[in-house]
């Protein structure tokens, strides 16, 4: 049994699974299936069927079976044995008849003892019946095993796999961290917040992430604030607007009576002013008071 490691070593790592590789190839050896060298064939050894010599190509042609390929050769080898059963059954039928009408006495059987023939065979079925469901479920387990195995296998390949590439990785990672060993003693003051060790990391590492949850907590308050404050500024937009289109119509109307008063244009609001202005001096010269 492979030793386990303890240590992160690249070279360990790669003693390790090269052991492994080799209890594969001892364990796959001895788990590998019996591969049938001679086909087998009928009764009929000299038959010309072409499928008779197909059977015989593929099975001596198998080197790496697959599923495929055994669920083919039981198939077939199903069908050779079922009729090898029949071929026997007719032989040994014909044998026990002939036996039986040239024997000396002949064999006679009476009604008695055929009825007792059928109750024993009738019972000797109902056996070999139950005997075939027995199997069947057994074979049904073991496909569902071998399935489940397979799987296994599977699963077992792509580990070895990924194992096979970590001594590589493991070396890639020794030679950075040097490097960065390396960097750090060169450059001790480079920046104060790479080179804190460990737990100085993880705390600073939870203050930042306290401060990324408040500033989330503010966007997704600003985000619920932000159509209210949206329909603001579009209302006071609209506001604006009106106020501007006031005060475009305020400077034109400014610019134009100025152009009248240059031009000696006079529209009665200078003349009425200058009334208003004397009637105050003299209310005020009236009730004594200064201007």
């Amino acid at each position: 049994m492979v030793a386990p490691i303890t240590e992160l070593n690249a070279a360990q790592t790669r003693l390790q699974i090269h052991r492994l590789d080799q209890e594969h190839g001892e364990l796959k050896a001895q788990l590998s299936i019996v591969r049938i060298s001679e086909p087998i064939f009928s009764p009929d050894a000299g038959s010309s069927d072409p499928s008779a010599a197909k059977r015989n190509s593929d099975v001596s042609a198998v080197d790496n079976p697959t599923p495929a390929s055994l669920e083919a050769d039981l198939t077939h080898y199903k069908e050779l044995f079922s009729k090898l059963r029949f071929s026997y059954v007719e032989q040994v039928t014909k044998e026990k008849f002939l036996r039986a009408i040239v024997g000396d006495p002949p064999l006679v059987v009476g009604h008695n003892e055929n009825v007792e023939l059928e109750t024993q065979l009738a019972e000797i079925k109902a056996e070999l019946k139950t005997r075939k469901e027995g199997v069947r479920l057994m074979i049904e387990e073991m496909e569902k095993t071998g399935r489940d195995l397979a799987a296994r296998y599977k699963n077992v390949q792509l580990q070895m796999a990924q194992l096979a590439t970590l001594p590589e990785s493991i070396e890639n990672l020794e030679s950075t961290i040097e490097a960065l060993q390396a960097t750090q003693i060169a450059n001790p003051d480079k920046s104060s917040s790479q080179n804190l060790p460990l737990p100085a990391t993880l705390s600073l590492l939870a203050e930042r992430e306290a401060e990324l949850a408040t500033l989330n907590r503010q966007i997704a308050a600003a985000q619920n604030t932000l159509p209210r404050k949206t329909r603001e500024a579009e209302a006071l937009e609209r506001e604006l607007s009106i106020l501007e289109r006031r005060k475009s119509e305020a400077i034109m109307q400014a610019r134009e009576a100025q152009r009248k008063k240059q031009e000696g244009e006079s529209d009665g609001l200078e003349e009425a002013g200058r009334w208003y202005r004397s009637a105050e001096e003299a209310l005020k010269k009236l009730v004594g008071v200064e201007g």
